[in-house]
């Protein structure tokens, strides 16, 4: 049995569509949605409404760590566009465009779970037959029980892709409290492979060395991982992880990469 995984797609429908190739099931661990690429200036909904210069000026602002001025020039740049009205309404349709061409790549079957910039109230209206969307559910593969979690958690250090929509600062579409998602953690129980958006609370793996700072990760998961010992717990989130990989007890811990960037899943074959 082979199957491929990926995280962190933000837009890249060319490779998702190739991404199942060979496998006899695609896993995806959410986060379909771009905002913006730090890599590549030109791509995702924010240089898509207000142009690559103004998206230079931001991610300058967001890397030299002005928040407070990457703020102010989001509120001024939304201001110019519509009036200050309409915002959510003006994401909205591009997230519905990326959404439309994102699930029209993923092959049969693919079963995926929610990242923390997604919106799944949308993804019922785009996800074909050959699609299952699990989060806090558990489903069978190739004889082996995965179990998924969707989402990441709520907190200071999160709301970052929505500041521009958002002049408050309001958390992403899909980021919920630990409550929440330590009930959703339980309600998965016993399972072989673990699948959830976000890494399990370990520093190495919470810890993103190019933005230079720590993702929040999930106590709830790191529990369950010691307690129910699955197989493997596989994630994404971190882009660019300290570590990749990591053994908590019997459980193979595994970043399996931020498909945007390298267009590859990761494999898992039994």
């Amino acid at each position: 049995m082979r199957v491929h995984v990926v995280s962190d797609v933000h837009g890249n429908g060319r490779d998702l569509a190739a991404a199942g190739d060979g496998a006899d099931a695609l896993v995806c661990l959410g986060d379909l949605v771009l905002f913006l690429d730090y890599a590549d200036h030109s791509r995702g909904i924010f240089p898509d409404l207000f142009g690559v210069a103004n998206t230079d000026a931001l991610v300058a602002l967001r890397t030299a760590r002005r928040f407070d001025e990457a703020h102010a020039l989001g509120r001024r740049l939304w201001a110019e566009l519509d009036g200050g009205a309409g915002r959510d309404e003006v994401v909205e349709a591009a997230v519905r465009r990326q959404y439309a061409d994102l699930f029209a790549a993923f092959p049969t079957p693919t079963y995926a779970t929610y990242g923390n910039v997604d919106v799944p109230r949308l993804w019922s209206e785009y996800a074909g037959p050959g699609v299952t969307v699990l989060d806090g559910e558990r489903v069978e593969i190739g004889g082996r029980v995965f179990g998924f979690v969707g989402g990441g958690l709520a907190g200071p250090m999160l709301p970052r892709a929505l500041n521009f929509v958002r002049p408050g600062g309001t958390p992403m579409p899909y980021e919920i409290s630990d409550e929440e998602y330590a009930a959703k953690v339980e309600a998965v129980g016993e399972v072989d492979v673990l699948c959830t958006h976000i890494p399990p609370d370990v520093p190495e793996l919470c810890y993103d060395t190019v933005a230079r700072r720590f993702e929040r990760g999930s106590a709830a998961l790191l529990h369950a991982i010691r307690t129910t010992r699955p197989r493997y717990a596989l994630f994404g989130h971190v882009h660019q992880p300290l570590a990749r990989r990591v053994r908590i007890g019997g459980t193979e811990c595994v970043n399996v990469g931020h498909f945007n960037a390298t267009g590859t899943p990761y494999v898992l074959e039994w």
